[in-house]
């Protein structure tokens, strides 16, 4: 039988396109990216060939066979694991990895459970190219150096590596122009210039958002501070100061979205206690409130909540930026006379938050350490809801007066397993196991919400104390759009998506009895000043991007991390202007005023964050902006 003359380089051709065939099916089985017309589809498809020439081109500067061999097989490896951990990882956060969230090891222990639920049998093709390439160079002889022979060919072949990259970035421009500083656009990144090169950006961006605070000063905090001058809204002056002296307990309601609420699976009530509350005359209740995190979820939301920014684009504050200076809620309630805590049954240093604390200058953090998990209290993520709130209460009972409790539930997290005992209502029948654990998971929550309230009059503290509860972030992500469908009765839409990303926002007055549901559009960065306003403490000089949402200069505004935003008129997703009451596609000119506010909204912010601007700032008198942590 005739020996078959293979072509020189054959291994590494092979390499190239079983790579980038495998990194292609990649993108389509695995990574939901809206794909609108032709020429998006190719960029799709042409975007890794240019790292991945580049890349495996290095090899044709190694005279040993056996050393490009093993090359070969490890830039393979190296690829199929970038793609595999995506792909996982955009299972649950609907979203790519950033270098910061790679060092947030100190929290992997705990995403476990997240983290298995997303693993799928068929994630073993990621790994595919490889084992092409190990059959490759097992059948397919060396290839023999010949000197003088490499230089003409390795010139040629990293002209073709730059055509084929320069050819990417045109298009790719031409199709979304000003694309590399859409940053925040994770996915619109990733569809155009590809995953390999993204992640290169990525840690060009993380190398700039460090000299970016090693340059920054003093100016740019003026900017920053003229913006939010200039949009400051005046408090509401019968609301101002209505709850002044009183005790806050806020509670972050994990995973909750407002679909849920009054409404029902199946028949069966799913937030029943939360249903009464929306309609209480002691309780202001937001259906328009929106979350405004990223990939740092609940810790975002606290972030958010704490000091009125946007977390940043790419991985959490709390792990990024825990060394700044702020100007916490915290900070300003203690300035206030009162005692700042957390209250969380979970680890001291899960999301940085034993360090981030210390920066946003609460007094006590109540961790895992102060609770006592009985047999059967515990589940998923840390302590279950229901003895989580009674033990809270009973640690506020000794506390100082005013006190201000942030609670952080765990109960309602995905992957929302729950013991059958805690099972109240029936599981929905769909194809997502998800979304079908989803209701029942919510439904425990409410019933603990309940409990709390009852705790709370049992203790004497209720009366004396305002009650702000919010959903922290998503818990159902895009991904499970064919189910949301079938349980909305409708086709899930780019529009409908943005409205999923409502949260319920409570504010509850004992004895207030003016309450009443307030359907203004506004997010959480407008927390902190309805907050501080409600206690009676002046929010003008502060730094902070929100707005209070009872001001009548209030804003009707929820800008989204990745540059989506709702307004009382519009919602714009991914280039496309929606009418906010009919959800359908409409002239971009509403949209388009508001876009270029939104960038620079959302740049302000990460000015902010990471050039640690509030280092700069100085109170009057000349005194620091914050003194050492006061006693304990």
């Amino acid at each position: 039988m005739k020996k078959l003359n293979w072509p020189r380089h054959s291994v590494l051709i092979i390499a190239i396109v079983a790579t980038w065939i495998t990194t292609y099916v990649g993108y389509l089985t695995s990574f939901n990216m809206k794909i609108d017309n032709k020429m998006q589809e190719f960029i799709l498809f042409l975007n890794p060939l240019s790292f991945l020439l580049f890349v495996y081109g290095i090899a044709l500067f190694m005279k040993s066979a056996k050393r490009r061999n093993t090359y070969l097989i490890s830039v393979s490896i190296v690829t199929s694991i970038v793609m595999f951990s995506n792909a996982v990882f955009y299972r649950f956060f609907n979203d790519f990895i950033t270098l910061p969230v790679l060092f947030q090891t100190s929290n992997f222990g705990d995403l476990s459970s997240s983290i298995t639920g997303n693993l799928h049998g068929t994630d073993v093709f990621f790994f595919a190219d490889v084992i092409i390439i190990i059959l490759a160079i097992k059948f397919i002889p060396p290839v023999e150096h010949v000197k003088n022979e490499g230089k003409m060919t390795r010139k040629l072949y990293f002209v073709m590596t730059a055509v084929v990259m320069m050819l990417n970035l045109s298009l790719a421009e031409a199709e979304r122009p000003q694309l590399l500083t859409r940053s925040f656009d994770r996915e619109l990144l990733v569809k155009n210039i590809g995953a390999y090169n993204y992640h290169i950006y990525d840690v060009i961006l993380q190398s700039k958002s460090h000299a970016q605070r090693a340059l920054a000063d003093g100016s740019e905090l003026v900017e920053v501070s003229n913006y939010i001058n200039a949009n400051y809204a005046e408090p509401d002056p019968e609301k101002f100061g209505i709850a002044k002296g009183r005790n806050i307990i806020a509670v972050s309601l994990e995973s909750l979205q407002s679909f849920v609420i009054n409404e029902e699976m199946n028949g069966e009530v799913i937030t029943p206690f939360l249903n009464q509350l929306s309609a209480d005359p002691d309780t202001f209740y937001f259906p328009e409130f929106y979350h405004q995190t990223g990939l740092g979820k609940t810790s975002d939301s606290e972030f958010i909540l704490e000091n009125s920014l946007y977390g940043i684009n790419g991985g959490a504050v709390f792990f990024t930026n825990s060394g700044n200076t702020y100007e916490s809620l915290s900070e300003r309630l203690g300035e206030n006379g009162y005692f700042t805590n957390v209250m969380h049954a979970n680890g001291r240093s899960f999301w940085n938050r034993d360090i981030m604390y210390n920066a946003l200058k609460i007094d006590q953090f109540y961790d895992v350490e102060s609770y006592k998990i009985e047999e059967g209290e515990a589940v998923n993520w840390g302590m279950k809801d229901i003895p989580f709130v009674q033990q809270s209460v009973e640690l506020m009972k000794d506390m100082p007066q005013p006190f201000y409790s942030r609670l952080i539930t765990l109960t309602n997290h995905y992957p929302f397993d729950l013991d059958e005992e805690d099972m109240l209502i029936e599981p929905y029948d769909s194809n997502s196991k998800t979304l079908n654990k989803y209701f029942q998971a919510v439904r425990y929550m409410d019933e603990a919400i309940k409990v709390l309230f009852d705790e709370l009059k049992e203790s004497g503290l209720y009366d004396n104390s305002i009650i702000v509860m919010y959903g922290d972030h998503y818990g159902i992500s895009e991904n499970h759009n064919k189910a949301m469908g079938m349980y909305l009765d409708k086709e899930i839409t780019p529009y409908d998506n943005a409205k999923l990303q409502r949260v319920p926002l409570y504010i509850h007055i004992p004895g207030y009895g003016k309450g009443e549901v307030v359907d203004e559009v506004s997010g959480q960065v407008d927390l902190r000043p309805t907050i501080l306003h409600l206690m009676g403490i002046e929010t003008k000089g502060d730094l902070q991007l929100g707005a209070d949402i009872f001001s009548p200069e209030h804003e009707p505004l929820a800008i989204f991390r990745d540059g989506r935003f709702v307004t009382d008129k519009n919602v714009f997703v991914k280039d496309v202007c929606y009418d906010t009451e009919t959800g359908e596609e409409t002239d971009s000119a509403g949209c388009d005023s508001m876009v270029e506010r939104i960038g620079t909204e959302l740049n302000y912010s990460d000015m902010t964050i990471i050039g640690d601007l509030l280092r700069f700032k100085e109170k009057d008198l000349g005194q620091p902006l914050f003194e050492q942590n006061k006693a304990q």
